[in-house]
């Protein structure tokens, strides 16, 4: 039975992910040019910055347009109020962050550094309190680097807010286009594979 039921389930996952194979070489192009867009970024860093700025604005302007559509679906004027207010606040604040960007940047990255800040301290903390047999020194060392890079986030503010963002960003479109890369690679891998096994 078991061996049926494990039999089953690799039957399931190889049809999941089968029109998936079929274009792994369509996700390596877009790893790619993740990956490209990335490096873009790593080397304009202030561009970057500026471009990481627009998306927050853009999705503050799209979550208040949807807040202000949530406060008509409710029941008392209270609560109508309130969601309303918060979607104008949204829209206000991101056109802000449209007119002057290096001002929003600043405050991102202010907010970014304070945020690694107390992350560092949390994480410190779980690691100390969690068991020695469990592996507590790789959770210590990571929270001392997030640590570390909030206080140099903070301690060179604002003149780093002018690059911050923009490393942040390219950092993140390498690591998301090695992803795809690597996903892509795999699925072809797997349908060589399942391709191969019917005929030996």
């Amino acid at each position: 039975m078991t061996t049926l039921s494990g039999s089953t389930q690799r039957l399931h996952a190889g049809l999941d992910t089968a029109p998936l194979r079929a274009k792994w070489g369509w996700i390596v192009c877009l790893g790619v040019v993740y990956v490209i867009a990335g490096f873009i970024a790593l080397g304009s860093v202030m561009m970057a910055t500026v471009a990481s700025v627009f998306v927050v604005g853009v999705m503050m302007i799209v979550a208040g347009i949807a807040e202000i559509i949530n406060a008509f679906q409710l029941k008392g004027w209270g609560k109508f109020l309130i969601w309303a207010l918060l979607g104008v606040l949204y829209i206000v604040a991101g056109f802000v962050t449209f007119e002057n960007p290096l001002f929003a940047a600043a405050l991102l990255t202010l907010v970014l550094g304070g945020a690694l800040v107390a992350s560092g301290l949390v994480r410190i903390f779980l690691a100390f309190s969690m068991k020695r047999e469990s592996p507590w020194i790789w959770v210590l060392l990571s929270s001392v680097v997030t640590l570390l890079l909030g206080f140099l986030i903070l301690a060179h503010w604002p003149v780093s807010s002018v690059y911050v963002l923009g490393i942040f960003l390219g950092v993140d479109l390498v690591t998301a286009g090695a992803a795809w890369i690597g996903l892509g690679i795999a699925l072809r891998r797997g349908g060589v594979q399942s391709a191969a096994r019917p005929g030996s």
